[in-house]
């Protein structure tokens, strides 16, 4: 059974995924690696709910630095972008190319993603993201569409159930100051 590492942008996106691939006893990790999370309360706060989740499932859980100077030199010139343009295509890259470099280094041989759960995300863009950050660190991507086979639903009945905190923006300095 391959070794999966699942990225996770916070808890609600990936509760459904992180309690399936528990559920089929699968081999895997979650990791949390989001310099782009604007301000620091907020990424402390996705933090932090992401590992209790993990924790009450018993499933591993790592989190990555969080230099959120390194994101903004690498969307510098792109903060007019909108949501799914090229800010988003340049930050996917830039966190799942971290992603499956941790993954080779530390024996995992598939690298998933909950980035493009959010209805406010684009799947094949966050695909196509991972495609290309696995392909240069010669392990697999794992495009599983995480919004299908119930799994929208069961996402929403664990964040309701549990209480869990869930945010009203994607994360980043751009998103938020478009929130409501």
């Amino acid at each position: 059974m391959p070794k999966t590492l699942l990225v996770s942008c916070c808890a609600p996106c990936s509760c459904a995924v992180i309690r399936k691939l528990a559920d089929e006893k699968r081999d895997f990790a979650v990791l949390f690696y989001n310099p782009n999370i604007h301000p620091a309360e907020e990424y402390f706060k996705r933090r932090d709910e992401n590992e209790k989740y993990c924790r009450s499932m018993n499933v591993p859980f790592i989190e990555l630095e969080y230099d959120p100077d390194e994101w903004f030199k690498a969307v510098k010139g792109l903060e007019s972008e909108p949501e799914r343009g090229a800010r988003c295509s340049v930050c996917f890259l830039m966190r799942l190319r971290r992603a499956a470099k941790y993954a080779k280094e530390n024996g995992f041989d598939v690298v998933t993603s909950v980035l493009g759960v959010s209805r406010y995300k684009n799947l094949n863009q966050v695909n196509e993201a991972g495609r290309k950050a696995a392909t240069e660190n010669g392990i697999v991507y794992d495009e599983t569409n995480w919004r299908k086979g119930g799994l929208e639903e069961e996402r929403q009945r664990i964040v309701k159930k549990t209480g869990m905190y869930a945010q009203n923006y994607c994360g980043c300095a751009f998103s938020f100051r478009k929130s409501p």
